[in-house]
């Protein structure tokens, strides 16, 4: 805290808010984490997302690819710049988007897609990279719920053409307000963005393009900076706390994330299960005081402000199933073990002796699955 503390008070007597020293040297800092040669610090996951699309050009007429299973911010970005989200299912047991999928989707008038490492859960981004680059089809990585995690031995949002992050209070890497950042190798990207995220000014006044104001603070950097050298330390613990939980729901009323691939990983932003009666365990841990949440109640294809897209009930079954049974438990670098154990008494505790809709013990049930 002193650290975070020391960091604010140097903004504060700088006088320097928008942009600035603190602002690009976290960009160094932050390019250098992700083994990229740019990052771009701009005010929100959904600007980071937003800002790419429009530096490609990418607008009315144009579809990008989006899995329904995911913060409407990914589909949001899309309308936002005038294109169209091509909603598709996900992996039933991973939750992501796979290049099957993609390539099935794949049309005259797909320009990108967005894979979400959703949950802090990598996609296997290489066959999908194989796919979109024979159909000239840009990647941009949703990576605002992964910071730090691995693809083989590249960062999340290294891979595709760029990789956006949020850096809302909640997350992996979070500032203390809002903010967001775009990392990329590709000079000509990274100076377009530069330029959208500040009115199109390259000097005070002077504007080559119709941008925005998308700027990140520079005390949110300055806080960032600071965070960014834990960062590391804080995921492994997530990690190692994420294997526990897991084990310890082996065998009880709920299906625990799968292990990630040996070439993924899963920094475990989240930790979502799956369960029939999800509002029975929510009750049940809440009375043991225990928080949960749900991490998304409905698909994005199927929530009021996609009803123009006409997708009905059963349009994508895997996105829409997992909307209906996911619950998200308590998850955070600082968890301890007793904390853990308390958790996974609890939700054991709940499956005793209650069936499912097909008449088998719960308990069972999952262990079979």
């Amino acid at each position: 805290m002193e650290e975070l503390l020391a960091a604010v008070e140097r903004v504060a007597r700088t006088g320097a808010f928008t942009l600035g020293e603190e602002v690009s040297r976290f960009e160094a800092d932050f390019a250098a984490y992700c083994g990229t040669r740019h990052a771009i610090g701009v005010a929100s996951g959904t600007e980071a997302l937003t800002l790419v699309l429009r530096a490609l050009d990418v607008g009315v007429g144009d579809e990008v690819i989006v899995p329904a299973n995911s913060f409407i911010a990914t589909a949001e970005a899309v309308s936002l710049v005038g294109a169209t989200p091509r909603f598709v299912d996900v992996d039933p047991e991973t939750a992501l988007i796979t290049a099957e999928v993609v390539e099935a989707a794949l049309g005259p008038q797909t320009r990108c897609v967005i894979p979400v490492h959703l949950y802090g859960r990598t996609v296997e981004l290489e066959p999908i990279v194989a796919v979109t680059e024979r159909h000239g089809v840009a990647v941009i990585e949703d990576a605002c719920q992964a910071h730090g995690a691995w693809l083989g031995d590249q960062r999340a949002g290294s891979v595709g053409i760029a990789g956006c992050f949020s850096f809302y209070p909640a997350k992996n890497l979070g500032a203390w307000g809002d903010g967001g950042a775009v990392v990329t190798s590709d000079a000509e990207l990274d100076h377009r963005i530069r330029l959208l995220r500040a009115h199109g000014e390259r000097t005070r006044y002077h504007h080559e393009v119709v941008g925005t104001t998308a700027r990140l603070d520079a005390l949110q950097a300055a806080v960032l900076t600071v965070k960014l050298q834990y960062l590391d330390s804080w995921n492994d613990r997530r990690r190692d706390a994420g294997a526990a939980l897991a084990s310890a729901l082996s065998g009880g009323p709920v299906r625990a994330p799968a292990p990630a691939t040996p070439r993924g990983d899963h920094v475990f932003h989240q930790f979502v299960v799956e369960v029939e009666d999800r509002d029975g365990l929510r009750e049940h841990l809440g009375l043991r005081g225990i928080a949960t949440a749900i991490h998304y109640p409905v698909p994005i294809h199927r929530t009021p402000a996609y009803a123009s897209s006409g997708m009905i009930d059963g349009s994508l079954p895997a996105a829409e199933r997992l909307a209906a049974r996911v619950c998200s438990l308590p998850m955070h670098h600082a968890l301890s073990d007793e904390e853990i154990a308390h958790i996974a008494e609890a939700v054991t505790e709940f499956g005793v002796g209650r069936t499912g809709s097909d008449g088998l013990d719960l308990t069972l049930a999952s262990a079979r699955e």
